[in-house]
């Protein structure tokens, strides 16, 4: 019955070493647990900031993206031009309208320009808006082509100044008048326009670097002195995106540095290296095979070109005779003929002062790769443009009577 009692009664705590262990032992796993739980609380408050900050910053995102889902109403209030850039899609579209106030929020713009083929595949360049105007205003405007703006088509061959049809009085605008009809934009009831005369004024006084001239044509250029023909032919052929709002030096250096990349894209440079000419001496010559040869015989005519110009022959070409004169015809008059202007190929040696015209792709190309051949001579004979080339003046003055009995030349070259 002791014994039993005696198993019954609780044992004494141990007060020894081993006791101390035990004590320090649970502090420490005490401790451990606390530092545990102090973690975890910093880790939730971390992970619970982050959460916060991301759905700040994507409601944030959103407004600017999508905005709040509403819509302007009413008429707008003012006119303005917005440009859309090439590989824009319909989001970045409506990202340009929020941004120029156009329309209110992006995600409305797209919801309604949901579906329609014409926005989907709209055409870099300028459009005229209106201010705050309904997201369904702004698709009609952007899918109406009465509202794009500055777009600018220059021909193969056109020439800076407007030139007259001696025949028919008829009067070609030139690069000038075409890139002032590009810039005409109507807002609120105001016709706004680049004048030819600020074009012109441009041309005449800004400096190679403020115009973009490359490198290869600065020292002709310069060599012009004040005249707005020094930057004849070094704007290319072709379709831009003009700004209206810009200025005319503005637009006359996009215009340059665009031609100068397009006539690169030939290995102008390296061409001309190869041939013993400079990139501008062939844009030159370039630009008489284009008035004076169709394109079937762009490359005979090249040919005729350097032949004349390596036997220190006059190119006699009535083209550069008309050029300073503005007008196109076949022939000149002996008077015509006999003024000494810098393009005058009658009265002076070599190469007219600058291009005389904006030529085309394939006349450069046939200024880069002439036909084999010792032609010195070349003129049209009939009305569908047969042209007779060869090395005999005699038989040249020959052709030159069939153009006469034919009505096509008057007098000879």
């Amino acid at each position: 019955m002791v014994d039993s009692g005696r198993r019954e009664r609780a044992e004494p705590e141990a007060v020894g070493p081993s006791g101390r262990r035990s004590r320090v032992t649970r502090n420490r796993a005490e401790r451990v647990r606390r530092r545990r739980r102090f973690t975890g609380k910093i880790v939730l408050a971390v992970v619970a900031v982050v959460v916060l900050v991301g759905v700040f910053v994507g409601a944030k995102l959103w407004h600017t993206v999508f905005g709040a889902g509403d819509d302007y109403t009413g008429n707008g209030k003012r006119d303005i031009v917005i440009q859309i850039k090439d590989g824009d899609s319909t989001t970045m579209v409506g990202e340009t309208l929020q941004h120029e106030q156009v329309v209110k929020t992006v995600r409305a713009f797209v919801n309604a320009a949901h579906g329609n083929s014409k926005i989907s595949s709209i055409q870099p360049g300028f459009y005229r808006m209106r201010t705050e105007i309904p997201a369904a205003d702004a698709v009609a405007r952007l899918a109406d082509p009465e509202n794009r703006v500055g777009r600018l088509v220059i021909p193969e061959g056109r020439q800076l100044d407007d030139t007259t049809d001696m025949k028919t009085n008829k009067v070609n605008p030139g690069i000038f008048s075409l890139i002032s009809r590009a810039t005409c934009v109507t807002l609120d009831g105001n016709q706004h326009c680049v004048a030819v005369e600020e074009l012109r004024a441009a041309a005449t006084n800004s400096t190679p670097a403020a115009l973009a001239v490359p490198p290869w044509a600065v020292e002709p250029f310069t060599e012009l002195g004040k005249d707005h023909r020094r930057i004849e032919g070094l704007i290319a052929p072709g379709t831009f995106n003009v700004d209206p709002a810009a200025s005319a030096e503005t637009i006359l250096s996009t215009l340059i540095s665009a031609g100068a990349v397009e006539y690169m894209k030939s290995g102008l440079v390296d061409t001309a290296q190869t041939m013993g000419l400079s990139p501008y001496d062939i844009l030159v010559v370039a630009s008489l095979v284009e008035q004076e040869s169709r394109s079937q015989d762009f490359a005979k005519v090249a040919q005729v070109i350097y032949n004349r110009l390596h036997a220190h022959h006059t190119l006699e070409f009535d083209s550069t005779v008309n050029y300073p004169l503005d007008r196109r015809e076949v022939a000149t008059t002996d008077a015509d003929r006999a003024q000494k202007t810098p393009w005058n190929t009658y009265v002076s040696q070599g190469l007219p002062a600058t291009a005389i015209c904006s030529p085309g792709v394939d006349a450069l190309h046939a200024a880069e790769h002439p036909e084999p051949g010792d032609w010195l001579y070349f003129v049209t004979i009939d009305a569908q443009g047969t042209t007779l080339f060869t090395k005999d003046y005699q038989q040249h003055l020959a052709n030159i009577e069939l153009a006469k009995r034919n009505g096509v030349l008057d007098s000879a070259r």
